[in-house]
């Protein structure tokens, strides 16, 4: 017999050896992370600095009168075309081939060089050709609503909930709609995107700080679709390749996307629509595989209810919402409608332009929504209500070699993507098993190529920054490779799986950071001229994201109580970081206000000290004509 303090101490160790493992995993993640942070923000800082030294030679520092230059934003737009407005000291006209001021540097972004010719045709109405030409962009967009991240969540609300939840899914991809609709009509209308928006009208402590947020989401959904794509292969080989294996063949499957994009756009779109097919008919196959009912399909979208749901499903309810609407597809997808060879001097011709696009996002949505509803039913189905030991023996008695994957106990299955394979195989046939790791394969890597196409967006529009789009690509998915490989080197594949409710959680917080400045620049008539938003549109679009805002960090909260072990510590960076989240929120809120054309938050001293009031008050009906 064992002395009870020998074994104690055993486990002690152990333990903290465990510990003493993650934590040098998390020290280096999170040291060379900050290595990069730091090399980024002091390029660009030099960069700023050469800049704003070239705009004081030129204009003179106000000149020997001390009169300040004339500013654009200080005047009025009244005739069409409207220029985007900037904050910045000249009195150069912009628009999309131009950065800051004519002093910097042209900007070299996508589609300046290659844009997709728009046909004529004497059909005002509606015109296929037309329609044809504009399809594109709101596919590559609608590819976020489909990443291993929102496909785990459908399997999930369906194993949780049944079909109950279905219409959250609905409802959020209406949302998302709406947000979509405005994110590209302020591409078409300005010819810059929303990061490039931001560059001009925020200062630079918010902006940069703004980037940060948006670059925290890519990063988080890049390593969403790194977990899925190292699940997909870890399937596919049946084990063959181990899971840190496929987290470094990830680095190699991104570069396959530089070799895409050099054959043009228009072929890099194709093959976009190539893998939401593969998506579609693979899903679709395991649909007409598990044969959901459907009639409960039907009452799950139009009867909104969660009749018996517990807590984990109400939290399941609010996961979907966070999952599908991603704060960087806003500004995907408003750089993405810059690649049409729209004339922004004709009206006509804009709106023509927000008329397909719309168009097509509500197409492109639909089908993706479609998928989505082809998970949850799957799920909803066949592992709503059954345990780990009736999945477990349903695997032994095929001789699955994944069977180990479900404990032998009496409770109920905690589905991700890779217990979800294992289970379809055991169930339907081995077949589901291969045909679900290429669907959730090709969805990892569609995600892949649009966080590459977000992430240089990010980088250029922010900061003004170019970089090679290789290095950009090696940046990005380098930092999210680290930490992701660490663990599925060091853990087995329940922790690597169980990230992505973490990421979930911290790409939720990172929603409003999209939000507010989509609904900003879109409400003013400075930069959207008479294509602003209207009333009713400022209203539902604020409101609904209120709602979603709210929701989303009713999930954050929900998810660090049920995370943190109680420690005082952990309590006090949670308070602090909180602070300081909601400064950053409330600021962009109160920037909003002003769009809106509340203009009293700008005459409180303290605040209207450091809103920066002139560059800030966009709507105004005083000035000179451009």
């Amino acid at each position: 017999m064992k002395c009870p303090v020998t074994s104690t101490v055993y486990i002690y160790s152990l333990s903290v050896a465990h510990l003493l493992i993650h934590l040098r995993a998390f020290l280096k993640s999170l040291l060379f992370l900050l290595v990069i942070l730091f090399v980024v923000l002091y390029h660009y800082k030099g960069q700023m600095s050469n800049i704003d030294e070239q705009d004081r030679t030129e204009t003179g520092g106000g000149g020997e009168d001390g009169a300040t230059p004339v500013r654009p934003s200080d005047t009025v737009v009244t005739s069409w075309p409207i220029s985007p407005v900037s904050n910045s000291n000249s009195t150069t006209t912009l628009n999309e081939n131009t950065s800051l001021t004519a002093n910097e540097e042209e900007f070299d972004t996508y589609f300046a060089d290659e844009k997709i010719e728009i046909p004529k045709s004497e059909n005002k109405i509606f015109s296929f050709r037309k329609f044809w030409a504009f399809t594109g962009p709101g596919f590559l967009m609608s590819i976020a609503y489909l990443d291993p991240g929102n496909i785990e969540s459908d399997l999930q609300s369906g194993a949780a909930a049944n079909y109950q939840l279905l219409w959250v899914l609905m409802w959020a991809t209406i949302l998302g709609l709406v947000m979509q609709r405005l994110s590209a009509r302020l591409g078409v209308v300005t010819g810059l995107h929303l990061a490039e928006v931001c560059y001009r009208q925020y200062p630079k402590i918010p902006r940069v700080l703004v980037w940060i947020m948006v670059e925290i989401a890519i990063i988080g959904s890049d390593m969403q679709e790194v977990i899925g794509t190292a699940i997909a292969l870890y399937l596919l080989s049946n084990k063959a390749i181990p899971l840190w294996g496929g987290v470094l063949i990830t680095v190699v499957d991104t570069f396959t996307f530089l070799l895409l994009d050099r054959y043009g756009l228009r072929k890099l779109e194709a093959f976009f629509g190539f893998l939401i097919s593969v998506m579609a008919v693979t899903f679709g196959y395991e649909y007409g595989v598990a044969k959901p009912d459907q009639v409960k399909v039907i009452e799950g979208l139009i009867i909104p209810r969660c009749q018996g749901c517990n807590s984990a499903a109400l939290l399941q309810a609010v996961g979907i919402v966070g999952a599908v609407i991603m704060p960087h597809n806003l500004y995907l997808h408003s750089a993405l409608v810059k690649s049409r060879d729209v004339d922004r001097r004709k009206k006509e011709e804009v709106s023509e332009a927000n008329k397909y696009f719309f168009i097509e996002a509500v197409v492109a949505l639909f089908v993706s929504f479609l998928i989505n509803v082809f998970v949850v039913s799957v799920f909803a189905s066949g592992l709503y209500g059954k345990t780990n030991q009736q999945v477990h023996d349903a695997c032994v008695a095929v001789n699955n070699t994944h069977s180990d994957i479900f404990p032998e106990n009496d409770d109920l299955v905690d589905a991700d993507l890779y217990k979800a394979g294992v289970f379809l195989g055991c169930t339907f046939g081995v077949a589901c098993m291969y045909i679900w790791a290429i669907g959730i394969l090709a969805a990892g890597q569609s995600s892949t190529m649009t966080g590459t196409y977000v992430g240089q967006f990010a980088m250029e529009g922010f900061l003004n920054l170019r970089w090679k789009r290789w290095q950009r690509v090696l940046l990005t998915r380098t930092v999210a490779i680290l930490p992701t490989f660490f663990i599925a080197f060091y853990e087995d594949i329940n922790d690597l799986t169980g990230m992505n409710d973490m990421l979930n959680a911290i790409m939720s917080l990172q929603l409003p950071f999209a939000l507010i400045p989509t609904i900003t620049f879109t409400s003013s008539e400075r930069i959207m001229g008479d294509f602003k938003n209207g009333v009713f549109t400022k209203i539902l679009s604020s409101l609904l994201s209120l709602v979603v805002i709210i929701i989303n960090l009713w999930f954050v909260i929900s998810f660090l109580d049920s995370t943190l072990s109680g420690a005082w510590w952990q309590y006090v960076l949670v308070v602090i970081v909180g602070l300081f989240y909601i400064s950053l929120v409330m600021y962009l809120v109160l920037f909003l206000l002003v769009a809106f054309g509340f203009n009293l938050c700008c005459t409180i001293p303290f605040l209207s000290e450091h809103l920066n009031v002139e560059s800030y008050t966009l709507d105004t009906t005083e000035g000179t004509t451009m």
